[in-house]
């Protein structure tokens, strides 16, 4: 069955001196206040687009391992993943660095680097970002 979430943005002003507030309407867990100086220079306390891709990214990343891994029988205890996405103003994001580190036990460092790049190219938000260049990093913990 498909699914649909939604978020909303409420923007006043232009896009330098603007700001404005992202609300998760799905989930309810939050509204998060974004503004230019957020992405394009520091984030003093608010986020940006490119955060939530990477949330979303990292996230689902994480649950598309963890699936092929299972499915492959070797479920992980563990899996943390990092999402880097950078953005250079008046280019775009110009990259994604996914960092995985996972424990699991009974896989080969070689079997875990294949499981980690089918994950990358598996996952559905990586298939939506797939405009712009992904580079993994995956190291299989004890």
């Amino acid at each position: 069955m498909a699914t649909t979430r939604t978020a909303t943005t409420q923007w006043k002003g232009a896009l330098i001196d603007g700001s404005g507030t992202v609300s998760l309407n799905t989930s309810g867990v939050g509204a998060f206040d974004v503004t230019w100086a957020s992405r394009s220079q520091d984030a003093n306390g608010k986020t940006s687009p490119e955060e939530l891709i990477a949330a979303a990214h990292s996230s689902c990343f994480s649950m598309a391992l963890s699936h092929g891994l299972a499915q492959a029988g070797t479920p992980p205890q563990q899996v943390e993943t990092k999402a880097d996405v950078t953005f250079q103003p008046g280019e775009g994001i110009t990259g994604i660095v996914l960092s995985v580190r996972a424990q699991v036990p009974g896989i080969s460092a070689e079997d875990f680097q294949t499981a980690a790049e089918t994950a990358k190219a598996g996952c559905p938000v990586s298939k939506a970002l797939a405009g712009t260049t992904i580079t993994l990093n995956a190291e299989l913990i004890g």
